[in-house]
């Protein structure tokens, strides 16, 4: 599926669009370079999994990892400083990958070889001063 969004408005939206189709378990892989909408997306999509004020899921960019509770929990991981995937290791990341909630990994192109093989990749791309292409792939 491919969307066009225009604002970050509308990619909270498309954010949300995907939270409906998610379920327990689900690895959601976001690849993007900076401001691209990797963050603005995973509001959306904490939005849509019923997180309670999910205007302020934010980057977990120092920490690696937040949690938020909705219908279903949401892990966050952000990747950026990530530098090899044996710091993942001592997070303990696969009971978080096959656990009871969704997953949402901000630079999971970092760890790719690592992740289950039932995943979502969302490629996200600037195409202008707040145009975004998100292209999902199952």
């Amino acid at each position: 599926m491919r969307f066009i969004s225009n604002s970050p408005e509308e990619t909270i939206v498309i954010g949300l669009k995907l939270a409906r189709k998610l379920k327990k378990g689900d690895c959601v892989a976001l690849i993007g370079d900076l401001g691209s909408g990797k963050t603005v997306l995973t509001k959306g999509i904490a939005e849509g999994l019923g997180v309670k004020n999910p205007r302020y899921v934010n980057s977990p960019t120092f920490v690696i990892i937040k949690e938020y509770k909705g219908k279903l929990p949401l892990y966050h991981f952000d990747l950026y400083r990530l530098n090899k995937s044996t710091v993942l290791d001592a997070e303990s990341y696969e009971e978080y990958f096959y656990d009871d909630g969704v997953t949402v990994i901000e630079w999971a192109d970092k760890i790719m070889g690592l992740l289950p093989k039932r995943l979502i990749e969302v490629r996200l791309k600037v195409a202008g001063e707040s145009k975004r292409v998100i292209n999902i792939k199952k």
